[in-house]
């Protein structure tokens, strides 16, 4: 029979053995995680102007994705003032590939709103200017994000794409998976007469055909919390837009 000092000793090393094995495997495959989880969030932009697009963002290789965000997408990084920062800012804020894809919007939205930083992408589509906005909010469960693709006045929008935390599957999980969702959000116009008005997500049916669309139903306070997300998440890109003379 062994010793309770032997199983005990017997029990350590095997947990400090099987530490050591899971931390060695985190670290190893630490590069390659970084890397799909980075090709991931450069799809969803990307999905966001798929329209505009020769070959669908679900069709692309990586190789096809990387090779768009290298020629085709500039980025730009802005502070809650609509000034540009530079890679050493963002590196600086802890982001350590100090691009403004590397922008983790889910910390930034911890922050308090002058602190954050927000990442802006455009997209060059033969000479039209399309500018990708990204947004978070919070759903029925836990947190909503998107992407949203407006036309190079800031006022239409071209594309948008959702995705979830825990929203509830065939309900609230509907921003992510039923595409027709994402589509109904093409063409609407984010102001009106010159008033900035976001746009709202109704329950039923929506009466205004340009800054409304319709519901999910039975998901209420998620599309509720897309119409918050939306019409303040866009709303903190307004001042660099003015700056830059772009609001018609």
């Amino acid at each position: 029979m062994f010793s309770s000092r032997y199983i005990i000793m017997f029990i350590v090393g095997l947990t400090a053995a099987s530490a050591l094995v899971l931390a060695l495997l985190f670290t190893g495959f630490k590069p390659m995680h970084e890397r799909n989880e980075g090709l991931f969030k450069k799809r969803a932009i990307l999905a966001a102007v798929d329209t505009k697009l020769e070959t669908k963002v679900k069709n692309m290789t990586d190789a096809e994705v990387e090779d768009i965000f290298e020629n085709d997408i500039r980025q730009i990084a802005l502070n809650m003032n609509g000034e540009t920062i530079s890679s050493d800012e963002i590196t600086s804020r802890g982001y350590k590939g100090g691009q403004p894809v590397d922008i983790d919007m889910k910390k930034e939205k911890k922050k308090p709103e002058p602190d954050r930083i927000l990442p802006l992408f455009v997209y060059d589509n033969n000479g039209e200017e399309i500018y990708i906005v990204s947004v978070r909010g919070n759903g029925l469960w836990d947190e909503i994000w998107g992407n949203i693709a407006l036309e190079d006045n800031f006022d239409k929008i071209v594309g948008a794409t959702f995705d979830h935390q825990a929203e509830t599957p065939g309900l609230g999980a509907e921003i992510k998976d039923n595409p027709k969702f994402s589509e109904n959000f093409i063409g609407k116009e984010i102001y009106d007469e010159g008033d900035y008005v976001g746009i709202t997500v109704l329950k039923g049916d929506a009466r205004d055909g340009i800054h409304e669309v319709d519901g999910i139903s039975g998901a209420t306070i998620t599309c509720n919390g897309v119409t918050e997300m939306i019409v303040r998440g866009v709303k903190y890109y307004q001042p660099y837009f003015e700056k830059q003379n772009i609001i018609n």
